[in-house]
């Protein structure tokens, strides 16, 4: 899935275009580096977004094309 979609479907980022935006700004990395919206998300990945005061870590549990918002929560885990 890419980087974009997972940001949205996980709930992350509200949008996907908001999520787009942040990775074309370089806002977002992956495994330590800034990442594509196109990265391909792998489970065990380490997503940082450097949105706001401060960066928000989150490692990658799970990869669903759809989630309702309860389900949203266990697609990854806060690293903060």
């Amino acid at each position: 899935m890419r980087l974009d979609k997972y940001l949205k479907v996980s709930r992350i980022i509200k949008r996907r275009t908001v999520a787009n935006e942040a990775c074309d700004a370089g806002r977002v990395e992956v495994n330590g580096k800034p990442a594509r919206a196109s990265y391909d998300v792998k489970i065990g990945d380490k997503i940082t977004v450097n949105l706001g005061q401060s960066p928000k870590s989150f490692e990658v549990l799970e990869i669903n094309e759809h989630a309702l918002k309860e389900d949203a929560l266990k697609m990854y885990k806060p690293l903060d």
